[in-house]
């Protein structure tokens, strides 16, 4: 289940760095938002 979830979020943190960053603030951003939702979804 931990893989699982860990490979979502490396998929997930992919797509957001690829689409709609434009920006290195916006990118850092996503990448901590796809880092909480990890967090939450492994408690």
């Amino acid at each position: 289940m931990f893989r699982k979830t860990l490979l979502t979020a490396a998929i997930t943190a992919t797509l957001l760095a690829v689409s709609a960053c434009n920006t290195v603030k916006g990118l850092g951003e996503d990448i901590s938002s796809v880092g909480r939702a990890g967090e939450e979804a492994i408690d």
